[in-house]
């Protein structure tokens, strides 16, 4: 299991084919001066678990994104890519909190 620990993140919801609904977290790192900022989006989030002050998002490609609960902001490295779904999918992305995963996961289950 691959764990991965962004210094922002944000939730995107998804809505698929035939109104089918899902989340993805889009997560970026600060760079430093030689590596630049980065970002990565996960696979889907299967499940959520509340670790304190993290939260970690359970993908389904079993990625694991701990993500400090202070940390869910847009920054830079994340708004270009944002951006461009957007764009590209405007009536099927949005961003939206935990509140909204924790119900949608919970209905699922």
């Amino acid at each position: 299991m691959n764990t991965l620990n962004p210094d922002s993140w944000v939730i995107i919801k998804v809505t698929g084919i035939e109104a089918k609904v899902f989340y993805k977290v889009l997560a970026g790192w600060s760079g430093g001066y030689l590596d630049g900022d980065s970002w990565r989006m996960n696979s889907g989030i299967d499940k959520v678990e509340d670790d304190g002050e993290y939260w970690n998002f359970i993908g389904q490609s079993g990625s694991v994104y701990r993500c400090h609960k202070k940390g869910n902001t847009m920054r830079m490295s994340m708004a270009g890519t944002w951006d461009q779904l957007r764009n590209q999918y405007p009536d099927n992305v949005e961003l939206v909190g935990v509140d909204e995963v924790l119900q949608n996961l919970k209905q699922e289950s």
